[in-house]
Parts: structure tokens; C-alpha cells; sequence
């Protein structure tokens, strides 16, 4: 993931609820599994989403992906980075890796894409201020990438 060194890694349980029929995790929970992980990095970096609501903006996803690669099962506990890919669009993207807690390979791989919108839930084009701020901060320059 060029470009980036903002990546927060962390261990993660696999719950009995998140199974299915199959004994594996349902393919629904990895939502949420990157969901954690993003609460996760913002709370590492200052880009939590009490910031991006209390400067008056929204940041829904857009575009999600999620390659499965091996099963996650109950109890496992595997390890999840999740990197930030800075971009010069008014966007917040994040690459996803989910690996064997015992091996090391990889598990699942993702991206989650979100935009800004104001509170009407208009668009917002033009990089919000607080988060070019953010940027200048955690030492990332877009106008590199």
C-alpha cells in the first residue's frame, strides 16, 4: 500500500453469533470487522467519527470490497491492519488484511471507500478543511500520491 505508513494492527475474536450454518464466519460480519477496524485506527490517529460529525460533516461509504480467501471460524482470533491510502480526492480509502492468527496467511483482504457529505447530505467535492488538517498532522501530503 504505497505512498502510506498509517496502519494499525490489532487482534480480534471471532464471536459464536458471527458464525453460520457452515461453522464459518457469515460473509455479513466482515462488515463489521472492517467497521471495528476503522473505529480502531481513528481512535490510533485522531480521525475518529466524533471529528468528522462535530466539523459538520458525514462520511458514509461508497464502495466496499472483500476478498475472501480462507474460512474464519469460531474462536479463532486472527489479526487484522488496516492501512490508510491517501488519495487527492475528497475521500477516505482504507486497504484491509485479515490474517491466520497461528500462520500468518492471509485470511481476507478488503477496502472500504467513503465520501464527505455536509449535514443536507449534499456531496462535498472539495477536501473539508478539518481533515486536510488532520492530514498536515499525521504528516500525510496528497499532493504526493
Amino acid at each position: 500500500m504505497p505512498g502510506s505508513s498509517l496502519q494499525s494492527t490489532f487482534r480480534f475474536k471471532i464471536r459464536f453469533s458471527e458464525v453460520d450454518a457452515m461453522r464459518v464466519v457469515w460473509h455479513g460480519a466482515y462488515a463489521k470487522y472492517l467497521e471495528d477496524a476503522r473505529e480502531y485506527f481513528g481512535q490510533m490517529y485522531g480521525l475518529d467519527y466524533n471529528l468528522i460529525v462535530d466539523n459538520g460533516f458525514f462520511a458514509p461509504i461508497v464502495d466496499m470490497s472483500i476478498q475472501y480467501k480462507q474460512p474464519l471460524r469460531y474462536g479463532m482470533q486472527p489479526e487484522m491492519t488496516i492501512t490508510y491510502c491517501p488519495t487527492e480526492a475528497a475521500k477516505i480509502i482504507f486497504d484491509y488484511e485479515i490474517r491466520h492468527p497461528e500462520d500468518g496467511s492471509v485470511m481476507a483482504t478488503g477496502r472500504t471507500v467513503q465520501v464527505f457529505m455536509d449535514r443536507d447530505y449534499q456531496l462535498v467535492w472539495d477536501m473539508p478543511a478539518f481533515y486536510t488538517e488532520w492530514m498536515k498532522r499525521v504528516g500525510i501530503n496528497n499532493k504526493d500520491v
